[in-house]
């Protein structure tokens, strides 16, 4: 039997046995990063991809970053270099899949900035009108944690880094949030370290391992290392 086809009916069958759509995290107890891979990727290609599509955020980079949601169940989720929304409309679709209520923050540069990934007018298109997604504009870590000191102090935050990628840049925020969300989950964007002589931009991998390297204990790390562009999950569980 095609593998496609059977791992297909295995999900099918696991699915109808419980009679609902299942939680995809695995052994909740355990110290481990774990979820159930054929649940995150059914959910991935019938209900993400025909919205999103594969770019910028190829398939390996979605499982990563549909797992962190699921598996961290986060209360709110900070994000800024919105673009035209893609990352906070895979965010919401997952959370809405799979029962999760999440506050969505994102942010990105005024109007009035210049820079070269500047949405413009399509700031947010692709979340446009969904109430949970709140979109701001200004300077992303710091309206990020200005939103953050005004939540409850039980909050679970997940913060997603995709703002200008180069090192110092990536290595201030990344700073603030070790800092100041001490408790957060973070996943970062175009991490990919192909080797020094790389015509790829590889501010923010060294902005994580230099940063990591003063901290080495304090987070575990998942990255998707096959190639361009590359994503990165710092947790502790």
């Amino acid at each position: 039997m095609d593998l496609v086809l059977w791992n297909r009916i295995a999900i099918r069958i696991y699915r109808l046995s419980k009679g609902k759509i299942q939680d995809p995290a695995v052994n909740v107890n355990c110290s481990e990063f774990e979820v159930n891979n054929w649940i995150i990727s059914e959910f991935i290609f019938q209900k993400l991809v025909p919205i999103v599509g594969v770019t910028p955020y190829p398939i390996n980079e979605l499982a990563l970053m549909v797992s962190a949601v699921c598996r961290l169940k986060p209360t709110h989720i900070f994000e800024w270099g919105t673009n035209i929304g893609k990352s906070a409309r895979i965010f919401y679709e997952t959370a809405k899949h799979f029962g999760l209520s999440p506050e969505i923050h994102s942010i990105d540069l005024p109007d009035e900035i210049d820079h070269h990934e500047h949405p413009k007018e399509k700031r947010g298109m692709f979340v446009k009108g969904i109430p949970v997604v709140r979109l701001y504009q200004g300077e992303g870590v710091e309206t990020a944690l200005e939103i953050y000191r005004k939540v409850s102090k039980m909050c679970r935050p997940l913060v997603y880094i995709d703002g200008d990628h180069s090192y110092t840049a990536v290595k201030r925020e990344l700073g603030e949030i070790i800092k100041n969300m001490p408790n957060a989950s973070i996943l970062l964007h175009d991490t990919f370290y192909q080797s020094a002589e790389s015509c790829y931009n590889l501010g923010p991998y060294k902005a994580i391992t230099d940063t990591l390297s003063n901290m080495p204990h304090r987070y575990k790390n998942i990255s998707t290392n096959t190639g361009l562009p590359g994503m990165t999950l710092l947790y502790h569980l």
